[in-house]
């Protein structure tokens, strides 16, 4: 399909973090963009703390359509929003935002994003699942608030600072599924129980690729193991696990999803996945 040309109806969109240079979302939704045939250009901003504030008011002021948020930035940038979504508001965090005609609303799609790429790629349903998720930050509150939709049988949270575990599990108590928290000390015994089992940290992303949060033998023959790292594409501990006979699911489609969703909040428009998935693929075995 011809790419959009860059003319005076073009809307902008991007990325901002820090750091921010290795970003695959530019080519990803560029790709969206020129496959669907919208007046789009998207790319990434180098934007530092102390910047934050004034890059928001540039949002306004520019009329920017839709940013997607990174590290570090996605606490500190809720404070300068008009309205947050129920889900990024429970999460804590903001990961894509919408220009609404100057009203900027903050949405997080990393937790849905994950679910959907998880339901399409390796579990169908994840009802009365057993799911051990390892680590406890920003990354696994998203993902657990996404997994309590899908009525799990119960889920527990392990992490080298129980507290961090505890705090987390303690955010989400009063609901039907049953909440846990562990250290590490209980981490074989957890991962032995469950049916799933989701990596949540940075161990085993390149450079470190050698590493693993658990070994595969921890792991029950024919559960899921899940990664959120899809740099590499096949983690240590996904090979550990698809030696065990465990289903291995990687972070790609987890990167794709949470733009698809960013990408049909800014738009109102299916996101077009696959081609999407084809231009990151492309991209990562450059």
């Amino acid at each position: 399909m011809e790419g959009n040309k860059i003319d005076s109806h073009t809307v902008l969109y991007g990325v901002i973090g820090d750091p921010v240079r290795h970003s695959k979302s530019p080519i990803m939704m560029n790709r969206a963009f020129r496959e669907t045939g919208i007046n789009g250009v998207y790319t990434a901003f180098h934007i530092q703390d102390e910047s934050l504030r004034d890059f928001i008011a540039g949002v306004r002021a520019m009329g920017i359509r839709g940013v997607n948020v990174t590290i570090p930035h996605k606490l500190r940038v809720m404070e300068l929003l008009d309205e947050i979504d129920e889900g990024a508001r429970v999460i804590g965090a903001v990961n894509t935002i919408v220009n609404d005609n100057g009203r900027l609303i903050g949405y997080n799609t990393d937790g849905i994003g994950y679910v959907r790429s998880l339901k399409e790629e390796a579990a169908p349903n994840l009802s009365g699942k057993k799911i051990t998720v390892i680590g406890a930050g920003g990354a696994a509150r998203g993902i657990i608030y996404a997994l309590l939709g899908e009525s799990p049988a119960g889920i527990s949270i392990v992490n080298r600072t129980v507290e961090r575990a505890e705090e987390l599990a303690s955010s989400f108590a009063g609901g039907a599924v049953r909440l846990d928290a562990a250290s590490n000390d209980r981490l074989e015994e957890l991962c032995g129980d469950a049916d799933i089992v989701i990596n949540t940290t940075s161990v085993g992303m390149f450079p470190n690729v050698e590493e693993s949060p658990v070994p595969g033998e921890w792991l029950k023959p024919g559960a899921v193991a899940s990664d959120l790292i899809y740099n590499p594409l096949q983690t240590a501990f996904l090979k550990g696990a698809e030696a065990r006979g465990c289903t291995a699911h990687g972070g790609l489609g987890m990167f794709i999803y949470q733009g698809a969703y960013a990408f049909e909040y800014w738009t109102g428009q299916s996101a077009p996945a696959a081609a999407m998935r084809e231009e990151v693929l492309a991209a990562l075995r450059a």
